[in-house]
């Protein structure tokens, strides 16, 4: 009897033009905001919630963004999964995720806090840094580790 057994390829892709002394150095949660406002779509910004997270190396630089999830006005779903497949497969040490709020409240419910919860409980186990979650709007943002929630 004869198998068709597919092979699983993993791959990471670099910019190789791109210079390690080039990339950004995370060392505040005002410096993760800054990024994450670049890397959100400005289009879909102020009406579809989003989730997006950064990979850091053992010196805080991003190595590179990921947009996890896209959902409507009001929510989105989080694959926990997903972001730890992401984060290995970038080699991250560490991670910062990020999602907005297009109501423009600063204000994270239960299921943020409760999420948040599960993706530092789940870095610990991989040893990954949950580095900080962030809900941004175009204004400000809030950092669950700056409010002491994580």
């Amino acid at each position: 009897m004869t198998y068709n057994i597919p092979e699983i390829k993993i791959a990471v892709s670099f910019d190789k033009n791109l210079k390690k002394s080039e990339l950004v150095k995370i060392t505040s949660s005002r410096d993760a905001y800054e990024v994450f406002k670049r890397v959100f779509n400005a289009d879909t910004f102020d009406w579809c919630e989003e989730v997006v997270m950064l990979c850091v190396n053992n010196s805080n630089k991003v190595v590179g963004f990921y947009k996890v999830s896209s959902g409507g006005m009001t929510g989105t779903i989080i694959d926990v999964r997903m972001i730890f497949t992401t984060a290995l497969k970038s080699l991250a040490t560490g991670i910062i995720i990020a999602h907005n709020h297009p109501s423009g409240t600063l204000t994270p419910s239960e299921a943020d806090k409760s999420i948040t919860r599960k993706i530092k409980e789940a870095g610990q186990f991989l040893d990954i840094k949950v580095l900080d979650h962030l809900i941004i709007t175009d204004e400000s943002y809030f950092s669950f580790v700056d409010e002491g929630i994580f």
